[in-house]
């Protein structure tokens, strides 16, 4: 029994999968192709990227973004795989696909897993929600995506005294990023003034405390480690993985100014072995501000309530913060398809430690990375996955 025992402890995704391949579409406007067409494109990228062909793909990982589902999608792409996951968590589904796909290599169910993104919410209708247990009791509230972090804003200011302008400074450091990506929607530099100044949507987030929406979509390719080693890409490898979800849990937990970050991001930490003050570069799921300044102390960047503080005055911008984040724009200037950004958040990570991100926002000596994501409604219900990366 002890050495069952000591085996479950030693139970661990260390190390066990590779990110081999990564493709993010160029496109942010698609009016001409459909959802499967770029779910190919981006698929076909990746593989490309990866060095390898479509028949090595034994895993597909797929979520809600995908039309028809699990066997339409394997149908397809043509794919003949032994192993499907298709989670579906919103935009936190890619950052928790990655550790399952980890999972399952470690395990021997596959050894070249894809996980692929793309949808049209620039071009064509999203598709609503599905509606939930609690959705007769709430629904007539009138809560929408905006006013759901509105009011996770308003309540850390009011906690907290954090301020607009605070807030501001992550849509800033955003831009000065966006401006070297020819894929970024909005290129141009704004200032604290203009983010402050631009209309109020949900009190107190502004237009530009919010983050874009586009068409397109991304892919990865994770292999296990021998194959990883035989392809010619920089490897880079996932480390440390948590993934939790938080809720009113029936009106005893109406906290709004921690997310399940608090919890998903300990546990990635834990098994990287390593401590927030090691990350080099962040990647941050930025819906809204300040989806980025709440997920930042849930992750132990700082401590709760000094969010604002620490996000002031260009600590986010690469260069020139101690904490270069969302170097290829972000959600908040570059790409969010599908109203979804996890996928972005990994591939932009593997970008960094590959040291293929645009040599102005490249972070010197970077062997190490975050990325983390939500998915939901952070004053809501939600669910969030935390990743850790290494460059071998």
């Amino acid at each position: 029994m002890h050495s069952e025992a000591l085996a479950e402890t030693e139970l661990s995704i260390k190390g066990k999968a590779y990110i081999a391949g990564i493709y993010e579409h160029p496109t942010r406007h698609a009016p001409d192709k459909s959802i499967a067409q770029l779910h190919a494109e981006v698929a076909k990228g990746a593989i490309e990227d990866a060095g390898l062909s479509k028949d090595d793909i034994d895993g597909y990982f797929l979520s809600g973004d995908a039309p028809g589902g699990t066997w339409p999608m394997v149908d397809y792409l043509g794919l003949k795989v032994r192993h499907i996951d298709s989670t579906d968590t919103g935009g936190s589904s890619y950052i928790i696909q990655l550790g399952h796909a980890a999972e399952a290599i470690a395990a021997g169910k596959c050894s070249v897993a894809l996980i692929t993104l793309a949808g049209k919410p620039r071009t064509s209708h999203t598709p609503p929600r599905a509606p939930g247990a609690e959705a007769d009791f709430e629904t007539a509230y009138g809560a929408t995506t905006h006013n759901a972090y509105g009011m996770c804003a308003m309540r850390h200011m009011h906690d907290y005294g954090t301020t607009s302008e605070q807030l501001a400074w992550i849509k800033v450091a955003a831009s000065h990023h966006a401006q070297y990506n020819p894929h970024a929607l909005l290129k141009e530099v704004v200032t604290v003034e203009d983010v402050v100044n631009s209309p109020m949507i949900s009190d107190p987030l502004h237009r530009l405390d919010c983050c874009v929406v586009t068409d397109g979509g991304g892919a990865l390719i994770v292999t296990s480690p021998e194959i990883a080693k035989s392809l010619k890409k920089p490897q880079v490898r996932l480390i440390g993985h948590g993934e939790a979800m938080k809720g009113p849990n029936g009106g005893k937990d109406l906290d709004l100014t921690y997310s399940a970050g608090v919890w998903s991001g300990p546990r990635a930490f834990e098994e990287a072995g390593v401590t927030p003050g090691d990350i080099k570069y962040a990647s941050i799921y930025d819906s809204f501000t300040i989806t980025v300044l709440m997920q930042l102390e849930d992750l132990g960047f700082c401590n709760k309530g000094e969010g604002g503080k620490f996000v002031a005055d260009g600590n986010l911008i690469s260069g020139v913060g101690k904490l270069p984040f969302n170097t290829d724009g972000g959600g908040l200037c570059s790409n969010h398809p599908v109203n979804r950004g996890g996928m972005t958040k990994i591939i932009e990570a593997v970008r960094q430690l590959r040291g293929e991100a645009h040599p102005k926002v490249q972070v010197r000596n970077c062997d190490l990375a975050i990325a983390h994501g939500t998915g939901g409604l952070l004053g809501v219900r939600h669910a969030a996955s935390t990743a850790i990366l290494e460059r071998v």
